[in-house]
């Protein structure tokens, strides 16, 4: 995938952008950080929260550029959606978009853990199994693709910043979904070389079970990017 995507970027980077409009649900620092960087990119952004006017509130230093709604308004009125809730709720809150999500691609960069008790991830909510995995199973006429979840929020929108190129992972089972999202990386700021295409959705239970060391670097180091990567 990676390599068809190098033979011929300019075609597809204007496809990809011509057809874009992208939901984010979940207004905290990994939905707002997201938001501003794919707004940045050309993107037309909705940002969506319990409210549109709490969200509005809490986000007023984001660009004017982007929309705000509730989280039902902004499933059913974007293209691609962004999962940025808590994790430990999201398969209950997403469930109730069905509808709202049918037919659209769900980008989950969530993790799905139990509070480890100083506020770190602990537990995971779905041992042997993933947040992803159980969102696919939830939402059938939804196309699942899990990236983004192997790092701190900030690397999300700046890989370049680590000393060492971080990796992005891709677990999903529809491969149209997967090329979008390998596309939207790039606006991020990835690199094609360093996305990792896992394979189908239950790959999603390895990354997310990734997430298991962190609470272990962030109590050593504080709170420092990092990225949990594939080193070549």
């Amino acid at each position: 995938m990676t390599g068809r995507l190098r033979s011929s970027p300019p075609r597809y980077r204007k496809e990809h952008h011509r057809m874009t409009s992208i939901g984010i649900l979940g207004a905290g620092r990994v939905g707002t950080n997201l938001a501003d960087k794919l707004s940045a990119a050309g993107h037309h952004v909705t940002l969506g929260g319990r409210s549109p006017e709490d969200t509005a509130a809490r986000t007023a230093g984001l660009a004017p550029r982007i929309a705000f709604a509730d989280q039902r308004t902004t499933a059913r009125t974007t293209d691609v959606v962004i999962n940025a809730t808590p994790g430990d709720s999201s398969l209950d809150r997403l469930t109730g978009l069905r509808t709202e999500l049918a037919g659209k691609i769900l980008i989950d960069v969530s993790n799905a853990t139990r509070d480890g008790g100083d506020g770190l991830p602990g537990d995971l909510c779905y041992p042997g199994s993933s947040l992803a995995e159980k969102l696919q199973a939830a939402l059938p006429d939804t196309h699942v693709v899990k990236t983004l979840n192997t790092m701190l929020f900030m690397v999300m929108t700046a890989p370049e910043t680590l000393a060492t190129p971080p990796t992005a992972y891709l677990s999903g089972d529809d491969e149209h979904a997967k090329t979008t999202v390998t596309g939207l990386l790039g606006d991020l700021g990835w690199q094609p070389e360093r996305i990792e295409d896992l394979g189908d959705i239950t790959t999603a239970r390895a990354t997310e079970a990734m997430i298991l060391v962190v609470p272990h670097i962030l109590r050593r180091h504080g709170f420092k990017p990092f990225a949990v990567s594939l080193a070549r």
